[in-house]
């Protein structure tokens, strides 16, 4: 069994199985992108309300990940292990791997094609689809999937909708209420700072939620070379977090303009006390999820939190054509990530044998 793994070990391991090093570096292509794809959206709104210059807020929210990869890693692993156990690849460990490939190579030219056109798609639920469509070609059917663990993406499909639009609008309403006697300059400039803040939490929460799920697919892909489909009661080694959280902060660093243009600028303009409703909202939504070990979207948190502060202002106030090209996103997601998976497993299993 496999239970405390050193940097060591693994990369032997890497080293002794090309199919592991490539896993790998699949893995570590998807949490760059992730980085510079989904992450921006936790800094969208305090960028637009120019609470803070946009190279600023990427290297704020590239430190805020690896912290919140680190820190709530140790804390609660639930979200990775939810991704372990989510798929079943049976017990042919050998085309196991190459299922897995097979779902990290779908992800990546998922989120491409969706960063080409400034979409902030989720690669949260781009993993899930991917690793689910692998998963049901190496089984032939259903049984490639858990569904006890896999009802949990269901779960946070709707929280993810639901609660950061709810939550979006509720806080919006009572900093309404509570600051409408107070002079604005003050206000505003409390709020400069405060929406920093509360977009440094949500980047903090992306790494929470985000570092996890591919932890999990790291420890899926070791656990495999060696043999094993499942592996219970695995601590996540420190360094592997910190492996994590530095790619996923290069790739932050490295882009995400056109996403919180996106996010943002174009679907709602905000003010400052909006920007720091939304933030605020999507934080402890996230918070939520992850403590109870739902894996959901920050991309969908936080711009269904930005949706509720524009509708509680009025509903006009929200694009619509940006909203409908963001949920068209989402909905093609699961099964247009899932068939590329499914595909490109169903092709490498041929090639490779």
């Amino acid at each position: 069994m496999l239970e405390n793994i050193t940097f060591s070990y693994f990369a032997e391991q890497v080293v002794s199985h090309p199919a592991l090093l490539i896993a790998v570096l699949l893995t570590l292509g998807v949490i760059l992108v992730n980085g510079w794809t989904d992450a921006p959206n936790a800094i969208a709104t305090c960028v637009s309300t120019r609470c803070i210059d946009v190279d600023k807020a990427i290297i704020m929210a590239a430190a805020c990940n690896l912290l919140g990869v680190l820190i709530m890693s140790l804390v609660n692993s639930k979200v990775a292990m939810t991704i372990k156990n989510m798929v079943n690849f049976g017990g042919d460990t050998d085309s196991a791997m190459i299922a897995l490939c097979a779902a990290m190579t779908a992800i990546v030219i998922w989120a491409i094609g969706a960063w080409a056109f400034g979409i902030p798609t989720s690669e949260s639920h781009a993993l899930i689809a991917g690793l689910t469509g692998a998963a049901i070609a190496l089984q032939g059917g259903l049984d490639g999937v858990n569904p006890s663990e896999w009802i949990k993406v269901i779960y946070g499909l709707v929280l993810s909708t639901v609660l950061g639009f709810a939550v979006g609008f509720v806080v919006c309403k009572l900093l309404t209420v509570i600051c409408y006697r107070f002079d604005r300059r003050k206000t505003n400039a409390f709020f400069s700072k405060a929406q920093v803040a509360g977009s440094a939490a949500v980047a903090f929460m992306h790494g929470a939620q985000d570092g996890q799920k591919f932890l999990g697919v790291l420890l899926l892909g070791l656990f495999l070379v060696n043999g094993q489909s499942s592996v219970e009661n695995v601590t996540i080694p420190i360094w592997m977090m910190i492996l994590c959280s530095v790619v996923m902060g290069l790739g932050t660093s490295i882009g995400g303009k056109k996403i919180i243009k996106s996010v943002g600028m174009d679907m709602v303009k905000l003010e400052k006390y909006q920007g720091f409703a939304a933030d605020l909202s999507a934080a402890l939504c996230i918070l939520l999820s992850t403590v109870c070990g739902i894996p959901v979207s920050t991309t969908h948190v936080k711009t269904t939190a930005i949706m509720g502060v524009g509708a509680e202002k009025r509903a006009s106030a929200i694009n619509l054509k940006v909203v409908r090209d963001m949920v068209l996103a989402w909905v093609l997601t699961f099964p247009g990530c899932g068939v590329i998976g499914y595909g490109m497993a169903k092709l490498l299993i041929v090639w490779l044998r």
